[in-house]
């Protein structure tokens, strides 16, 4: 198991990016383009509702946390829980932990909010999981389920962090950091979910494609010049 050092640590939230597209994950990490839409605009807006690290409550047998630091030597990630959820736990719970001037014991349940609705894809899952891990790391725990908040339909999606879920997570973040070492912008691969994407004009993807046929053309017809000489 990789044990990656402070400097190598990179934004968990690039995990949900990675997980759509790769090409868009190169986009925005390598090469530092970034094209606001009114669907990213509608998600900043809602996460700067969340994201208020004063404002913590406690209702009854619930201690809401929000705006939490992240950090996962494992996966090489840093980042921000939107929520993350401590509720009591029984004393024979071996997932419990203690909480710093809080009596009894607790369990972990990271909640990440989103806006829209579910999506058809893994993306939101995946960064629930690199949260959940992270949290697992920090408090030494098991995290055995987390949930999505979806802003259009004002409804909580609990997803179980099961083995798949989590070998998934940890081979996109080992994905993300091959990239980045690499620093090779991933190629277009286009398809539906590029009508989604805020940076399609940027991506351009059909015209990616044809540069690369029309690159493969003309070494094509080079090699013929050169035998006809």
């Amino acid at each position: 198991m990789d044990i990656y050092s402070d400097e190598d640590l990179i934004q968990l939230s690039g995990i949900q990016h990675i997980a759509f597209c790769e090409r868009q994950w190169s986009l925005i990490y390598l090469e530092q383009v970034w094209t606001e839409n009114i669907h990213t605009l509608e998600g900043k807006y809602q996460h700067e509702r969340v994201d208020d690290p004063y404002f913590n409550e406690t209702r009854n047998d619930i201690r809401i946390v929000r705006s939490m630091p992240l950090v996962s030597r494992r996966l090489g990630l840093t980042g921000i829980a939107d929520v993350v959820e401590f509720k009591i736990a029984s004393s024979n719970d071996t997932r419990a932990v203690k909480l710093p001037q809080r009596k009894g014991l607790w369990l972990l349940y990271p909640v990440e909010h989103k806006k829209g609705h579910p999506k058809p894809d893994d993306r939101d899952a995946v960064q629930l999981c690199a949260q959940a891990m992270a949290l697992e790391e920090m408090f030494g725990t098991k995290i055995e389920v987390g949930y999505l908040f979806y802003n259009q339909t004002r409804h909580r999606v609990e997803v179980v962090l099961n083995d798949t879920l989590r070998d998934r997570t940890i081979y996109l973040s080992e994905r993300m950091h091959s990239l980045l070492n690499s620093g090779i912008t991933s190629k277009a691969i286009p398809g539906k979910h590029c009508s989604q994407c805020s940076l399609k004009e940027n991506c351009l993807p059909e015209l990616t494609l044809k540069h690369h046929s029309i690159n493969d053309y003309l070494a094509r017809m080079s090699k013929l010049e050169e035998y006809d000489s």
